[in-house]
């Protein structure tokens, strides 16, 4: 099977099943996907909305239209020559009464022929814990709960059982009376307070979630009975490819990879959910086609800022927030929190692999080098072996070492010494890059990023908000690894994990340009309008800024808005949290947007004004950041409904309901994209674009799969403007020139770009978003490519 040539991901779940998707199918196939990019699919637990909460690996969700549903799904699909590409959840399920995995583990503990299933501490240092697993999901001391006649006993499905509310837990067959207290005693289970999980959990969990329970998939029994129908599926041809979902979190992630890759063949097309540095690679070791997409994601974003307002915009988030931390410090600190708040458990087992290799270290000061060395890393995790590390995770922990190394004392980095020399030892290299993989997504993604807000277009899911921009160098520099290592990897630029839309976040790269206009804005509202908390106030304004949707309703903006706010408070885990909420610092936080919200106070007339001033460069990234993902060596990734504006929050806000009717209504085939921008607001440019190019991919395949990338040399005074690139394949190339940083000049098209000129080869080329035939080379003038339309795309064919 050749790789896709086009991917687009749909959410599916009860209330947009597999025949939702079918009547989806014709619009896309129009659109120009190749391959529908679905969601999880496997049984999941019963009201699930995304599907990562996997109950029964061996059924199809029932919720979605079960086996039948998929078939009809399946065949719509092959009507129209597309495949489907489904997501899978290895290292997880949920921990629930419906997954019978988990039911027989709790019923019989060490006898079930799953306990082995599930990265449990049978053998756990608590007393009180040893062959059992502790369940936190009591709201009070477990005593209080049965002094209250909360948990009783009750029968269900022939069995008896013991209930707490809504929960239910089965009774080991063994046990014997029917008081509940004396039950409990002879279970396999220990029931606690969810306050007591980060401290006494004894079985490793899916990041904090009490709920999600980590699986042994290191183990051939488990890869089997998980992966069966999966294989069956793709035997049978319903699924072309899948995409592995955290596969940091496993044992050995390269190792699982490869022997999926062996069950599945070597033709169908796989790729992981991995978050990558700006300085880490993939190493050939992975037996994939790529990842998700999440470093093009950075990549594509980071050009499209200006570097040379990153004094201004740092600036103004220290005189605001009163922090001068660089984001790294940051990010530190919130890892050591969260390591600390959340994990110390896990912590733990760490140390107790650690202390086994009997280190010569003093016993006190490993907890200290262990934090250290932990909160110092960069990437999510390393990869090592008995043989030890590869270059890049070598020289990652050098660097955590070094870091980590200054802070502790004499016997802190004696430890610090041993910990690094024992590392490639198997219990303890599981132990510590499976917390890293955790601490990384929970401290950094889902808490410092919302503690630092600089420019929230950088704080992103696989970026760094440290890092402002990308030269345009580097930039082709990755583009052309790409090609060379992983050609088929994903494009994305947006998600059902990202925290803003890809057109949210085009537009907030304006203020990158203009930052000491936005400067001056945000001092004015600092002090016209102050919030209860001014790093608060600078993160809402530019929320309310960046997301501004073209067909503005107040009420409606204004309710998405506050949701996100809750969600952004609660993350940073500063003054409120989920597990401890401040509902007072939230009704002022609610109130203060609210007061911004009140056509008396003049804010929102303010905000329009800025939006409409920086919308049209908005709208370019937007357009470049589309042709540069459907033109970029890779398979470009459309999530559900963004072919339009996408100017979405953080979920549940980008996992909305999406209008396909309204967008194959919409579709403007052969349409004057010159005219379709002026009328930008609909989101039909877009559209447009992205359907001309897909065609154009459709007809060339061969150029986008086995092309070269080669970046073309721009000379003249706006040169650094452009991004302009060549694919070559075999007698014909593909010629693209975008441009970028385009908020200051006076006009986009035409005479402004009038002595850039961009080297080719002399040649006739056909403009394939202007549908004529140009004269190009050895120097083209931008100012003739970029007339009318600031994008520019050429076929031609060449010796």
């Amino acid at each position: 099977m050749t790789p896709p040539r086009a991917t687009c991901r749909l959410q599916l779940h009860r209330e947009f099943p597999f025949d939702a998707a079918v009547e989806a199918v014709p619009y896309l196939a129009k659109l120009g996907i190749s391959h529908l990019y679905a969601s999880p699919i496997l049984s999941a637990r019963p009201g699930s909305t995304h599907g990562y909460d996997t109950v029964d690996p061996g059924a199809i969700n029932p919720e979605l239209g079960g086996a039948a549903g998929l078939d009809r799904l399946s065949q719509a699909l092959r009507r129209h020559e597309m495949g489907l590409i489904i997501d899978i959840v290895p290292n997880h399920m949920a921990a629930v009464a419906e997954n019978p995995w988990w039911w027989d583990v709790l019923r019989l503990g060490r006898a079930s022929r799953h306990a082995d299933h599930f990265d449990i501490e049978w053998a756990d240092s608590d007393p009180e814990l040893r062959g059992k697993v502790l369940l936190p999901c009591l709201g009070d001391r477990l005593e209080a709960c049965l002094e209250r006649g909360e948990i009783s006993l009750a029968e269900a499905g022939g069995e008896r059982v013991l209930r707490y509310f809504d929960q239910c837990f089965p009774v080991d067959p063994r046990s014997q009376g029917s008081a509940p207290s004396a039950l409990l005693q002879q279970q396999n289970y220990v029931l606690a307070s969810w306050r007591e999980a980060a401290t006494r959990i004894n079985w490793r969990r899916f990041f904090d979630i009490n709920q999600l329970v980590a699986l042994r998939m290191d183990r051939h029994a488990v890869f089997d009975d998980y992966h069966r129908l999966i294989l069956d599926l793709s035997r049978q041809g319903v699924v072309d490819g899948v995409r592995v979902d955290h596969v940091d979190g496993l044992a050995d992630p390269i190792g699982y990879c490869r022997r999926l890759r062996a069950a599945l063949g070597p033709e169908v097309y796989l790729v992981i959910e991995k978050i990558l540095h700006a300085d880490e690679r993939l190493s050939a070791d992975w037996p994939i086609h790529g990842t998700s997409g999440y470093d093009f994601m950075d990549e594509v974003s980071a050009v499209l800022h200006d570097p040379a307002g990153e004094v201004t915009l740092t600036g103004l988030w220290q005189s605001l927030s009163g922090d001068r931390r660089a984001f790294a410090a940051v990010a530190a600190d919130a890892r050591r929190e969260i390591l600390d708040r959340l994990f110390p458990r896990q912590r733990d087992r760490l140390l107790g692999a650690l202390r086994a290799m009997r280190l010569r270290a003093d016993d006190a000061a490993l907890p200290k080098a262990v934090d250290e060395l932990l909160s110092a890393l960069r990437h999510y995790r390393t990869y090592g072996g008995e043989s030890g590390f590869d270059s890049g995770d070598a020289l990652e922990l050098e660097f955590a070492a070094n870091t980590a190394r200054p802070l502790l004392n004499t016997a802190a980095a004696a430890a610090l010494a041993e910990i690094c020399r024992v590392l490639p030892k198997a219990p303890v290299r599981q132990r510590f890059e499976q917390l890293s993989a955790t601490l990384t997504a929970k401290a950094v993604e889902d808490t410092a990023f919302y503690r630092y807000s600089r420019l929230l277009s950088r704080n992103e899911v696989g970026s760094d908000p440290g890092t402002l921009a990308l030269p345009v160098e580097r930039f082709h520099g990755n583009a052309a690894a790409r090609c060379s290592a992983f050609p088929a990897t994903m494009l994305a630029t947006a998600t059902h994990d990202t925290k803003r839309g890809e057109d949210h976040r085009a537009r907030l790269a304006v203020l990158s340009e203009l930052a000491e206009e936005w400067r001056a804005q945000a001092i004015r509202w600092s002090g016209q309008y102050p919030a209860p908390d001014p790093a608060v106030g600078l993160m809402i304004w530019q929320t309310v800024v960046g997301a501004w949707p073209p067909d503005f309703d107040a009420a409606a903006f204004h309710q998405r808005l506050e949701t996100w706010l809750v969600k952004a408070l609660r993350e940073a885990k500063q003054r409120t949290a989920w597990d401890d909420p401040d509902e007072g610092y939230e009704r002022a936080c609610k109130g203060y947007l609210a007061y911004l919200f009140d056509p008396m106070r003049g804010f929102l007339a303010e905000a329009a004004a800025l939006v409409e001033k920086i919308a049209p460069a908005g709208i370019r990234n937007s357009l470049a950041q589309t042709v540069l993902r459907l033109t970029m060596p890779g398979v470009p990734d459309l999530y559900q409904g963004t072919e339009f504006w996408d100017f979405s929050l953080v979920d549940p806000d980008n996992r909305r309901p999406v209008d396909f009717a309204v967008r194959a209504s919409g579709l403007a085939e052969g349409a004057d994209l010159a005219l379709l921008l002026k009328e930008w607001r609909d989101g039909r440019i877009k559209q447009a674009v992205i359907a001309r190019l897909l065609a154009f991919r459709r007809r060339h395949a061969a150029l986008f799969a086995e092309g070269s990338y080669e970046p073309l040399a721009v000379s003249g005074e706006r040169a650094d403007r452009l991004i302009a690139f060549a694919r070559r394949r075999s007698g014909e190339a593909l010629i693209v020139v975008v441009p970028r940083l385009t908020a200051g000049l006076e006009t986009t098209v035409g005479p402004v770009w009038s002595g850039t000129r961009v080297a080719f080869a002399a040649t006739e080329a056909t403009d394939l978003l202007r549908a004529r035939r140009v004269q190009i080379g050895p120097e083209a003038d931008a100012g003739l490519m970029l007339d009318a339309l600031p994008l520019c795309v050429l076929y031609a064919s060449v010796r």
